[in-house]
């Protein structure tokens, strides 16, 4: 006998933080942090053309021709790295339909299935990497993909169900 087990439910704002949190490392991207590496550098060169033609137009001595022009380039590359990681800090929490549309999750013995509105996504359990209960949800962690979520809610006040859930999906990826 084949044993199915499902949950439904729409996440909710606080809901997709948790999902985000459990899902991101930090709160600036990758794509950020490399494209602020990339372009500090042409800033900080530019800055110390810029100063550096100012400083001998000011008749500036020889040696403060090359330092002054060297201090801006570095504030000026450490002031544009900020700036830009800030600018690049992830304000919102969820991507495409996660708040809006319901999301079930079916648990069986093939792995599991993540249905959101018309997309149907299929996780075999190898893939399936841990569990974590959490003071109001579970989290699954997927190799090659985001981890999910199950905030409690879903399971409305069956706490039964929930740990019978549970249950299944350790007894599957062995945790």
């Amino acid at each position: 006998m084949t044993q199915t087990l499902s949950v439904s439910g729409q996440l909710r704002p606080k809901d997709l933080r948790r999902l985000t949190k459990a899902t991101r490392g930090g709160t600036v991207g990758p794509t950020a942090l490399y494209y602020a590496g990339v372009t500090a550098p042409i800033i900080s060169a530019s800055l110390a053309l810029a100063v550096k033609e100012l400083a001998v137009m000011a008749g500036f001595t020889p040696y403060w021709q090359l330092m002054v022009p060297a201090f801006a380039a570095a504030f000026g590359g450490i002031a544009w790295y900020v700036i830009f990681t800030r600018w690049a800090y992830r304000h919102g929490a969820g991507r495409g339909t996660e708040g809006e549309l319901e999301t079930g999750i079916t648990a069986d013995e093939a792995g599991l299935r993540v249905r959101r509105g018309d997309v149907e996504t299929r996780i075999g359990w190898r893939a399936v990497t841990g569990l974590a209960a959490h003071g109001r949800y579970l989290s699954i962690s997927i190799k090659g993909s985001d981890a999910l979520i199950i905030p409690d809610a879903w399971f409305g006040k069956d706490h039964a169900a929930r740990d019978t859930f549970a249950a299944y999906l350790r007894e599957r990826i062995g945790s």
